[in-house]
């Protein structure tokens, strides 16, 4: 069933057309990932699709009734609440329904109530659309998915706007999921979390009941989620039906029929404008020439297959190599206070060449790490050293060695002043920085901006020992790949903190996982570590099930043991139904006995068998009152 369509929609910014003929259409289960580069318009569409932003033209159809939600990138929740009555606020139409239907059992409840069977009809409608609607479970699935974003119990009471940025923006995307919008708009859902809380989001979307449109630069979390990728290029969109490796696949298919059929073109531009040209003056063929000429302004020349705009292409080069020795850290105690240690002891051996991915979940102390052996924090405890000839390059996430004073030309031009500034504008345009561009103040630039600013630095530095925190964070999908490939080119060594599996899977050598109890090593890339840590996972689950054969017979016991209750109170369900069934019927013969023409002028006849039939209605009373008693009990149960 189709939700919504978006049919030829055109965006202008003033005379720029950001894009125009961008049409696609979201069914009931889509999962789509929507890519492109930096400034493409990835954002401001799904802006327009949540009626945020206007825009030119075109036309978006919405199915009637259909509820859209939309989560904008690195937007945070602000409010007042505890965090988990901030949740709760979302099912405030399931404590409506629960208290109407306490309501009715307190009616139901009374005896005395005229309209019985109206009330138990209305009970059970209510009572029904509850559980559709998973009043019984709500407060479990609030649990659910505040653990899975990293906010466990002891946290439930604090105060959302206590909260650090990122905790609130992982906090507004827990609200999106639990209000169970049709179709779900996500900015860059995987901003701020770490793998672990990737990975559970990864496993509930793709359980969620309504449609997606993701914009994400995490191309392995698209590869897990997405199954349509929907790509702005050339200010148009065209759609794949398939992951973003498939996506890719035939990308390049495509690119290279495009290429064919751009050279074909060209090769014929080329050869018409040649006959053109010797023959337009000759009289015995000019009206063949001014044909052709007629001809080939009529053509609908192809536009020359690419992007946007260019690729950043750079790379990084060492001056002189390092010992094979790198750095060497033994028993590191990392944190800010003595009593306050984020994790120890760590163990790391780096050697010439190695790239090396540490992982562990936010706030574990990665970069913490990092900080300590550049000597920015110092360790609690245990000792690193580095070896021979090695000279440092730093790229800091936080992206502080930028100077906001400066303008992007002078950033660079300032740190090597007897460079030509010709030279500094070359290699500025090798990471996009062209023409006006490197005119602009630093502290107006975007993060991805920013990024590919500090890359500059860095690549300019010919450092031969890299330690790079979260260094594809701001970067778009195609500077990612170049930063990857050059990083997989460099003569030196790498050490790196990073969130991005994509990066792991395709850099790393080995990956190192910090966890509170210090450091461990694996020899691989990050499906490796991920096949290590499952295989860990199902021994040590193996192990669990050999402890837990006993609490399983207690819970088979008890579950037997409900059951036999369950069984016991049905039987007394019934047995009652049964009994009133004989009352009401005995009840009718006593008043079919008392209408016989011998016994309408028997008074004490009369009067006896009005006697037995009040107490038959007290007996049918007091068991229609068990009888509702025991019903209740019956379904909890259920």
């Amino acid at each position: 069933m189709i939700l919504l369509q978006a049919q030829s929609i055109t965006k202008n910014f003033g005379t720029k057309k950001l894009f125009s003929n961008v049409t696609f259409e979201v069914q009931d289960n889509s999962r789509i990932g929507l890519v492109g580069r930096n400034g493409v318009g990835k954002s401001t569409l799904l802006k327009i699709l949540s009626d945020q932003e206007s825009y030119n033209s075109g036309n978006i159809a919405l199915k009637k009734d259909t509820n859209i939600g939309y989560l904008a990138q690195d937007s945070g929740l602000d409010s007042d609440n505890q965090i988990f009555k901030e949740m709760e606020a979302v099912f405030d139409y399931l404590k409506v329904q629960e208290k109407q239907m306490h309501d009715l059992e307190e009616k139901l409840a009374d005896n005395t109530v005229n309209d019985y069977d109206q009330l138990l009809k209305q009970y059970d409608q209510v009572q029904t659309k509850f559980r559709q609607e998973n009043g019984y479970g709500y407060q479990s699935e609030i649990r659910s998915v505040l653990k899975g974003f990293g906010f466990d119990e002891d946290v439930w009471q604090e105060k959302v706007s206590t909260l650090s940025g990122g905790e609130r923006s992982r906090l507004a995307m827990a609200k999106m999921l639990l209000e169970h919008h049709d179709i779900l708009l996500l900015d860059e859902p995987t901003n701020h979390l770490d793998i672990t809380t990737v990975e559970w989001l990864e496993g509930y979307l793709k359980n969620y009941r309504g449609a997606l449109v993701i914009v994400s630069h995490d191309q392995y979390f698209l590869d897990k989620v997405a199954t349509e990728i929907v790509e702005i290029n050339q200010h148009s969109a065209t759609h794949y039906s398939g992951n973003y490796t498939f996506y890719l696949q035939e990308k390049k298919k495509n690119q290279e029929v495009a290429w064919k059929h751009y050279e074909e073109q060209q090769a014929e531009i080329k050869k018409t404008e040649e006959y053109i040209q010797k023959n337009i003056v000759r009289a015995s063929t000019t009206k063949m020439a001014q044909s052709r000429r007629k001809k080939l302004e009529k053509m609908d020349v192809m536009d020359k297959p690419g992007s946007d705009q260019g690729s950043a292409h750079f790379s990084f080069e060492i001056d002189r190599e390092s010992g094979n020795d790198v750095l060497l850290i033994q028993d590191a105690a990392i944190g800010y206070e003595k009593d306050q240690v984020m994790s120890s002891p760590i163990n790391l051996d780096v050697k010439k060449g190695e790239r090396i991915g540490v992982i562990g979940p936010n706030g574990i102390g990665k970069s913490t790490l990092l900080k300590s052996i550049l000597d920015q924090i110092p360790l609690l405890a245990g000792t690193y050293q580095f070896g021979a000839n090695v000279q440092i390059g730093y790229y800091d996430q936080n992206l502080n060695s930028l100077d906001p004073q400066k303008d992007v030309l002078h950033e660079i031009w300032d740190r090597h002043p007897l460079l030509d500034e010709q030279v500094i504008r070359n290699i500025l345009g090798s990471f996009l920085f062209s023409g006006d561009d490197v005119l602009k103040p630093v502290a107006g630039l975007s993060g991805g901006e920013k990024a590919r600013l500090t890359l500059t630095k860095l690549s300019m530095e010919h450092d031969n020992f890299l330690i790079m925190d979260e260094p594809t964070n701001h970067l778009d999908i195609d500077s990612k790949e170049v930063l990857e490939d050059a990083l997989s080119r460099f003569a030196g060594t790498v050490l790196f903190v990073s969130h991005d599996r994509y990066l792991l899977n395709t850099l790393a050598n080995r990956i190192v996982e910090i966890t509170p109890e210090g450091s461990k090593i694996y020899l691989g890339d990050y499906d490796y570590y991920l096949e290590k840590t499952t295989e860990h996972d199902e021994k040590t689950e193996e192990t669990e099930k050999k402890h837990t054969v006993s609490e399983k017979k207690v819970e088979y016991q008890k579950s037997k043991e409900q059951q036999k209750s369950e069984r016991k109170i049905r039987r007394q369900v019934e047995d009652l139904e049964k009994q009133i069934s004989e009352l009401e019927e005995k009840t009718a013969a006593l008043q079919a006995e008392m209408t016989k023409p011998e016994n309408l002028t028997a008074y004490s006849k009369l009067a006896d068998l009005q006697k037995e039939i009040d107490e038959n209605n007290a007996s049918q009373s007091e068991l229609e009152d068990t009888w509702t008693e025991k019903s209740m009990e019956l379904e909890e149960f259920e």
